[in-house]
């Protein structure tokens, strides 16, 4: 049975992820966690409103912004690239 499996350092990244890569890092975790709450709050406000549909649409920003985070915390703390981050060493 072949192993398809990618190897840390098999495949490298474009120049346009380590260019947004190396900008969003600049930017603390912390926003995308305040992106979120704000997008929570501004769907209650909007729910109250009575504007169901733009509510829902607000509201579900809220995972992405969440998940954006994530990713930022992780390419600060283990990079983007395996290869570059070997060479870098």
């Amino acid at each position: 049975m072949s192993d398809y499996r990618v190897k840390a350092g098999e495949i490298s990244e474009d120049q346009i992820t380590a260019l947004l890569e190396s900008q969003t890092a600049k930017w603390p975790t912390s926003f995308f966690l305040g992106a979120s709450v704000a997008s929570m709050a501004a769907s209650l406000i909007l729910k109250a409103q009575n504007k169901d549909n733009l509510s829902l649409f607000v509201g579900q920003w809220a995972a992405p912004f969440l998940l954006l985070g994530i990713y930022n915390k992780m390419v600060k703390q283990h990079g983007s690239d395996a290869l570059t981050r070997d060479q870098d060493a």
